[in-house]
């Protein structure tokens, strides 16, 4: 009688993370997760011009190890002097090198609408391609949550995109909630339904769409009912937060008992989180219940810690478990 022989899963390997200065708190987060992380430490300094003088630490060290880079693309003051480090490391001998980059910043721009528009996801994609081989071969690239499915082909074979998703720890924390049996799922239009729903199908929906009238963009509910429900708004991410808040507007006059939100993303640039604080003790039914946020956007995270009615859902373990990948 023939055996069957089972796969052995491989050793857990040791990897040495390295980060950005805004990302040191994930940073420490990831390491707790397992004792094959070991944190590692740059020098981030500028010269007198401001361009930045950096040195990696321990650099002969390294040779032969498992590399990682947590970066934060947050501004484009940051990203020159990461992107400076990110093309160093690999050229160190090392075993492998992987790029954790949470939040891709210019997905968002992905595509022309005229001639003349300047696809900004594609340039930072062709960047990030060229970011030099390691002894183990590509660098593998972790993102959260592209904003676009498709910006995958957006990169050359000289990388290896890795998309994760941050919906499992919404679904872990929706399953903690007093009333989880009355949760329904919003998707404020279409894309955001397309981009989450198979991920999400075991919950009831209700979608929203965008319609104009005159010169104005209303939202309207195009399908689903949210009477008596706790309807929680999922997207992959926030700036302003203005259809957020229509959508709740809308959900609130079709009956909902409470509206959260959930983005993987909180970019909200020029402070725009504060529009959801709850103010005096203000009444959560006047606004959002739960607004619960990722780490992936560290200077957000930083603003909004101990603020309701946010709350974060950090993407450490997540990204621990991507780096024995």
């Amino acid at each position: 009688m023939a055996t069957v022989k089972t796969m052995e899963k491989p050793n857990k390997k040791q990897v040495l993370l390295f980060y950005c200065v805004e990302a040191e708190e994930l940073a420490r987060k990831i390491a707790a997760q397992s004792d094959h992380i070991q944190l590692q430490s740059i020098n981030w300094r500028s010269f007198d011009d401001g361009f930045p003088n950096l040195f990696i630490n321990n650099a002969q060290d390294i040779r032969g190890q498992h590399v990682s880079f947590l970066a934060s693309f947050s501004s484009p003051s940051v990203i020159f002097e990461q992107l400076s480090v990110i093309f160093a490391l690999p050229r160190l001998f090392v075993a492998s090198f992987t790029l954790v980059l949470p939040f891709f910043p210019t997905g968002s721009f992905e595509r022309m609408e005229e001639e003349g528009d300047v696809a900004t996801a594609f340039t930072m994609a062709r960047i990030l391609s060229n970011i030099p081989i390691s002894r183990g071969g590509p660098t593998s690239l972790v993102i959260y949550d592209i904003h676009a499915l498709q910006e995958r082909f957006y990169f050359s074979d000289n990388v290896l995109p890795y998309f994760e998703t941050g919906i499992p720890l919404l679904k872990q924390r929706l399953h903690q909630l007093p009333d989880a049996d009355k949760v329904v799922i919003a998707f404020p239009d279409d894309g955001a339904w397309k981009r989450f729903h198979k991920l999400l199908d075991h919950f009831p929906t209700v979608v929203c769409a965008k319609v104009r009238e005159g010169d104005k963009r209303i939202v309207r509910l195009k399908e689903g009912n949210p009477e008596g429900c706790h309807v929680v708004i999922v997207d992959d991410l926030v700036q302003s937060g203005g259809t957020l808040i229509e959508c709740q507007k809308v959900l609130a006059a079709h009956g909902a008992t409470k509206v959260s939100a959930y983005v993987t993303h909180a970019v909200f640039p020029k402070n725009s989180w504060e529009k959801f604080t709850h103010k005096n003790g203000e009444n959560s039914s006047k606004g959002f219940a739960y607004f619960w946020i990722t780490d992936s956007c560290c200077p957000t995270v930083k603003s909004i810690e101990k603020k309701a009615p946010f709350e974060v859902l950090s993407l450490a373990g997540s990204i621990a478990d991507a780096l024995q990948i």
